[in-house]
């Protein structure tokens, strides 16, 4: 972006699904045509923590699990902002879990992408919350679960056009303060979990069939279940829909009046309120 911050050259092992999810980023923005100054991506911590240094926007890397309060915070203190949080499995659905349910529930308006490969591949390969064979975490399901969500999608890094595809409907969608747009991609560690064959077997892509309706919540839960029960992988724009007439906005620290003069009169209904 700049002279004093040209993007950094990848560190991940070569095959990583990584690149892939590296290259739908640059695509998605480019296609959306957001300038680089108004780009904030944030990324966690492991191997998908450096994502951030690659692409030429400005970059935050987050304390280990809270990748999503501090996107949060970045996007309160400035809606018009592009914020993109992203992180691996290990931080978003163990130590970050329960980040990612409030976030769910509050539904901001910002992109979060979680880089998918069963394991913790920095700290050389242990099961994740969602390593196949053991007791996983279904992240579809767990968002399709909370009933404020209003995008859910996921890819796979092999699929470049359909991740394309995904990446800027999710940019899309947060940009436009439709809420939450969540975005889980299949990305594969070819060192300690190499899942790319096993995968490609059990994916069903959601988006060539014609008769899956992507804005039906209880459809949407109900064929993930299914295809769960035979072994299959639902890829594609899970669920989609507008924010709820309900939805209380945040409020945004960034553009309220805190002079001491414009609070006079809610100063004085609240010692009113001792008063009396």
């Amino acid at each position: 972006m700049t002279e004093t911050y040209p993007p950094a050259t990848p560190i991940w092992c070569a095959g990583c699904g990584h690149f892939g999810v590296q290259a739908a980023l640059s695509g998605a923005l480019r296609d959306v045509d957001v300038p680089a100054e108004e780009v904030l991506v944030l990324a966690g911590i492991g191997c998908s923590g450096t994502v951030q240094n690659n692409l030429g926007t400005y970059g935050y890397h987050a304390l280990h699990g809270r990748v999503l309060p501090t996107a949060t915070g970045a996007w309160m203190a400035d809606p018009e902002l592009t914020v993109i949080a992203t992180g691996g499995d290990g931080d978003g659905y163990a130590i970050g879990m329960g980040h990612l349910i409030h976030t769910f529930r509050r539904n901001p308006s910002f992109t979060y992408v979680v880089m998918n490969n069963g394991i913790y591949g920095l700290t050389k390969g242990q099961d994740s919350p969602t390593r196949e064979g053991t007791p996983n975490i279904d992240s579809v399901l767990l968002g399709l679960s909370v009933l404020e969500t209003t995008f859910i999608a996921r890819g796979f890094a092999r699929w470049a056009d359909q991740l394309n595809r995904l990446t800027v409907a999710a940019l899309a969608h947060a940009r436009a303060g439709r809420g939450f747009a969540f975005l889980e991609v299949l990305s594969p560690c070819v060192t300690y979990n190499d899942t790319y064959p096993q995968w490609e077997k059990q994916l069903h892509d959601l988006d060539t069939d014609d008769t899956y309706d992507p804005s039906n919540r209880a459809n949407a839960f109900g064929r993930a279940i299914s295809l769960q029960d035979e072994g299959r992988i639902p890829v594609g724009l899970i669920f989609r829909s507008e924010p709820s007439a309900a939805a209380v906005d945040l409020p945004n620290p960034s553009t309220a009046d805190l002079h001491p003069a414009s609070q006079l009169a809610d100063y004085r209904q609240l010692l009113h309120r001792y008063q009396t």
